[in-house]
């Protein structure tokens, strides 16, 4: 199972999301082809409502303890209660680390 199924598997058993949407973002960034390090969380919940965003953020976290002490090297998190969700997360800045630097 690739890590972004795992992802979406661990957060769909642990948050019970109405939204989930997990994009590999690693091609933005000093990787070799085809790694799975950089992901984008967007997560809309029930169980996210009344949570801070520092409550939300440890939420997903938990949830993902194994990955982000393994292969994941960077995770942007935009987390949401229902009635919060816009439609769309913010976009995902370009990388200039490493070798992409100006």
């Amino acid at each position: 199972m690739s890590v972004q199924d795992t992802i979406i598997e661990k957060l769909q058993d642990a948050l019970n999301p109405v939204h989930l949407s997990v994009e590999n973002e690693s091609h933005k960034h000093s990787v070799p082809p085809n790694s799975e390090t950089h992901f984008k969380v967007t997560i809309v919940a029930e169980s996210l409502r009344g949570q801070t965003p520092v409550r939300r953020h440890q939420m997903v976290y938990n949830a993902l303890q194994q990955e982000l002490a393994g292969p994941v090297h960077a995770l942007a998190i935009h987390a949401f209660a229902p009635d919060e969700w816009q439609g769309a997360a913010p976009a995902s800045p370009d990388c200039l680390g490493g070798s992409k630097r100006a």
